[in-house]
């Protein structure tokens, strides 16, 4: 058995784990219904369903919290997520192209951004997640949804043992998670065809110069964030890793209209991350959370 086949029999238990079953045996139990699916800003699915089913339906999603990336909405009951994903998504749509693609999303969470993709036509999708919680979200949209979309439970550090490589490798919000980011931005390049694009973003510090933030503890309460670069710097990180091509797409300071709580989430968000006397400031009195995206090439 190849390791990569071995290590995905591994994580597929992790779906038996003691928090996860529940999940699981709920969406089982969902009512197996012909659905019309709407890939927009709030993904809408719409089907025949009686109050029972809609009950069984609700239950689940509500057991399945903390939502954090969408909304979705199914018939009336909508999933209002910690995060307006939309206005990511829409902000780098035209900066890529995946049509005939095989993509990759590493870091995908529930799926929200895969699901917006198969409008444009991908060749095939992928997603790369190593928890459990999101894989069941996405189970639970595309029990609905019934897409050809692949969602395995791997990291990016898996990427040079995967048997795909890809056209195109997004990889939202993942970098300042990891603490050899050099390393990380390597696994990404393993990922890629010859002619690959990766579509990068992470937090992101002003200055011109070749620097980072290293928070002490937490930064915006969040106690994994390691570095937080300079564009300077992160442009240097990325041609440590044997990337070429590195271009600056934009950037955006997180707000409220975007990440928010909500009742579908269980756990504070950004209002309770930043200084009540000072928005421009986090808790801890680093720069607020602002975003760099870029696209690079090998």
């Amino acid at each position: 058995m190849s390791k990569l086949k071995e290590l995905q029999n591994q994580r597929k238990k992790w779906m038996e784990w003691k928090n996860i079953k529940p999940l699981q045996e709920a969406i089982k139990k969902l009512p197996n219904i012909k659905a019309k699916v709407k890939f927009e800003d709030i993904i809408k699915i719409e089907f025949n369903a009686t109050d029972e089913d809609m009950k069984l339906i609700y239950d689940a999603a509500w057991l399945l919290r903390p939502w954090r990336k969408g909304p979705f909405k199914l018939n009336q009951l909508f999933i209002d997520t910690e995060w307006q994903s939309f206005i990511k998504y829409n902000m780098l749509k035209p900066y890529f192209d995946v049509e005939d693609k095989v993509v990759g999303d590493i870091g995908c969470n529930n799926g929200y951004y895969m699901f917006r993709m198969l409008d444009d036509k991908p060749k095939k999708v992928i997603g790369f997640d190593p928890s459990a919680l999101y894989k069941s979200q996405f189970d639970f949209i595309n029990h609905f949804a019934k897409t050809d979309i692949i969602y395995e439970l791997l990291g990016v550090e898996h990427l040079d043992i995967y048997d795909t490589k890809f056209d195109l490798i997004f990889c939202l919000g993942v970098l300042y998670h990891r603490a050899d980011p050099v390393g990380m931005l390597k696994s990404l390049k393993k990922g890629l065809n010859p002619k690959g694009e990766v579509i990068l973003d992470t937090f992101m510090i002003d200055g011109d110069d070749e620097i980072i933030l290293s928070p002490a503890k937490t930064y915006s309460k969040i106690p994994n964030i390691y570095f937080i670069p300079t564009s300077n710097a992160l442009r240097n990180w990325c041609t440590r890793a044997g990337f070429g091509y590195f271009e600056v797409l934009t950037t955006s300071i997180t707000t409220l209209d975007e990440q928010r709580k909500t009742d579908w989430i269980n756990t504070q968000s950004l209002n309770d991350f930043l200084d009540p006397d000072d928005p421009l400031k986090t808790v801890e009195g680093y720069p607020a959370p602002k975003r760099v995206y870029v696209k690079l090439k090998i």
